[in-house]
């Protein structure tokens, strides 16, 4: 199944995210190893996004919302068992 956004076929998750926001998601993340510099400069670039276009925060929510309620299964979740514990023998008390 291909996915678009668009005119834009989104491969890749990130993809699809960067071309749902607009905008690439290591904007909001960082990456890693990234300098206190470059960092500042990332969040004042994301100061700026979000001051441009102030329902970007309320899109981003809906988007999760279809995403969420598209896949169900993300949330599956399998409890692991878990592991027994050891009980204190009379002896080990008694000594």
């Amino acid at each position: 199944m291909r996915t678009f956004i668009g005119h834009q076929q989104a491969v890749t998750t990130d993809e699809f995210v960067e071309l749902a926001l607009g905008t690439p998601i290591e904007l909001w993340l960082g990456v890693e190893g990234e300098t206190e510099e470059e960092r500042a400069a990332r969040e004042d670039a994301a100061r700026d996004i979000l001051a441009d276009h102030p329902g970007l925060a309320d899109d981003v929510a809906r988007i999760a919302a279809e995403v969420i309620d598209m896949n169900p299964e993300l949330f599956d979740v399998v409890p692991l068992p878990r592991p027994g514990r050891r009980r204190a023998t009379r002896k080990a008390v008694a000594a």
